[in-house]
């Protein structure tokens, strides 16, 4: 076409027409929508369940959920390991799937499988010598011996839950992610009474505590997993891909980019878990009323990021299919979809905790509100303050999902090093004590560290898919 025939179409096209360009972008908008919805619903039902275990075991006292909050720091270190390996299947089958390579899909949810046993079967060594572990790192006796029972109940249900990661990152891959939502959410009533049949006995059975919430939750998380697996073999689309085909064979030429890609990224995971962590202690440093304030914060943050993160699992799913398919402008298409998605319910989310930010404060307290009016000012004050991290650590996780679609994770790993710790970190302990400005200068350096690592990883994938576009 001339440029003559290009002006003349430009001129009797529709006013306002969108160009090929935008309704691309559209399309891939939507798309990325469908995708992200039922993903961050799955992480919100996780953490419904997780919040139902504690408001259960918190009917047998303080020293239960102090104890289950030390068995779960214990228990998550170990699983952080195997949880970014079994990841590393969304981007393995998305790309297989971009590229219409059945059998590599297939392969790649069976070394998935794999992984997770081997990986699970080490990873329960820790949490069985949960107790000893803790009498190390300084923590009293009692609290370290209930500590112990959660975790011998709890441990055995690591393998099918790593299991279910593999199955559900497969599903992601097809675009179809809803039989385990699905499962999600009929898990989530089922796990609240088991837990609260095995905690206090009834219906014939025993009294367990601690124990029997820790078994509940293996139970439970064996069930998902076999519901998972019904879906998976049985199930349209799924079925055509004859996901337990030679499952005997390891393939170890498979195994190997699995590890490749999801070694850095549970790394990654232990950076930012790390942080967070050390800034508890950072707060525990300043004063009682600080640190409840900062675990207000957090746990308001750990909610909402359950959103992002879906639209980063999303953003793995479709750059991986635009990479499989050598789609460089729809690699493109696909992460700035998944980042505009990302900003606008990150700017709502923010609005809502911005306005709302002393009722929020307010409901961890009940009853008691009236004699927490300290806790409560600090903490409205640090959500303000956490306002701009919901923003980066929304950012930081859609680009960290982009780039793992391109099977990308160690450089973003050396970023999370910079971002988290030689930034973040140092950031956070000289506002808090240098500036004097306690909790809020903290969560100062939380913001200020998560938005160095979103930067670095923007300039990544900006970097990455100008390079594939050239090639």
């Amino acid at each position: 076409m001339t440029v003559l025939e290009k002006t003349q179409q430009a001129s009797i096209a529709p006013h306002g027409a969108a160009s090929p360009r935008e309704r691309h972008l559209a399309a891939e908008f939507a798309d990325t929508v469908k995708l992200a919805a039922p993903m961050a619903l799955i992480q919100l039902g996780q953490i419904a369940m997780m919040t139902t275990d504690l408001a259960l075991i918190g009917r047998l006292g303080e020293a239960a959920v102090a104890a289950a909050a030390l068995a779960s720091t214990v228990y998550f270190v170990s699983f952080t390991l195997g949880l970014g390996v079994v990841s590393a299947v969304s981007p393995l089958a998305a790309q297989a799937f971009g590229a219409r390579d059945l059998h590599r899909v297939r392969r790649s949810l069976r070394v998935g499988l794999w992984a997770a046993l081997l990986i699970s079967l080490p990873m329960m060594t820790f949490p069985l010598y949960g107790e000893r572990i803790l009498l190390m790192l300084g923590q009293a006796e009692p609290p370290a011996k209930l500590a112990q029972d959660y975790l011998l109940g709890l441990v055995w249900g690591a393998t099918p839950a790593l299991w279910l990661m593999a199955i559900r990152g497969f599903m992601g891959a097809l675009n179809r992610p809803e039989p385990v939502l699905w499962i999600t959410l009929a898990a989530i009533p089922a796990n609240g009474l088991l837990v609260y049949l095995l905690i206090h006995g009834a219906w014939a059975l025993p009294p367990l505590g601690l124990f029997g919430a820790g078994i509940a939750t293996t139970i439970v998380n064996f069930a998902m997993f076999l519901a998972g697996l019904w879906f998976a073999t049985s199930r349209r689309p799924f079925s055509k891909y004859h996901v337990l085909g030679n499952i005997w064979r390891i393939d170890w030429a498979m195994m190997r980019q699995l590890i490749a890609i999801g070694a850095p990224i549970s790394i990654a995971f232990m950076m930012e878990y790390g942080l967070f962590s050390s800034a508890a202690l950072l707060a525990g440093l300043i004063g009682t009323t600080a640190l409840a304030a900062h675990q207000i914060a957090l746990q308001v943050t750990a909610v909402l990021f359950m959103v992002p993160l879906g639209i980063g699992m999303a953003a793995t799913v479709r750059v991986g299919h635009a990479v499989g398919r050598n789609d460089a402008a729809g690699v493109r298409r696909a992460g700035l979809a998944a980042l505009l998605l990302g900003l606008m319910f990150g700017a709502g989310l923010t609005l809502m905790v911005i306005v709302c930010r002393f009722a929020i404060a307010r409901l961890f307290f009940g009853d008691t509100a009236g004699n927490a009016d300290a806790t409560i000012d600090l903490a409205a004050t640090l959500l303000v303050v956490a306002a701009t991290l919901f923003l980066t650590d929304g950012v930081q996780t859609i680009m960290a999902g982009s780039l793992r679609g391109m099977k990308d994770t160690r450089i973003p790993l050396l970023f999370a090093v910079i971002g988290y710790w030689l930034i973040g970190f140092p950031a956070a302990w000289a506002l808090a004590f240098q500036a004097h400005l306690g909790a809020v200068g903290v969560w100062i350096g939380l913001s200020v560290g998560s938005l160095a690592y979103a930067s670095l990883l923007l300039l990544r994938f900006r970097r990455l898919a100008n390079r594939l576009a050239s090639a």
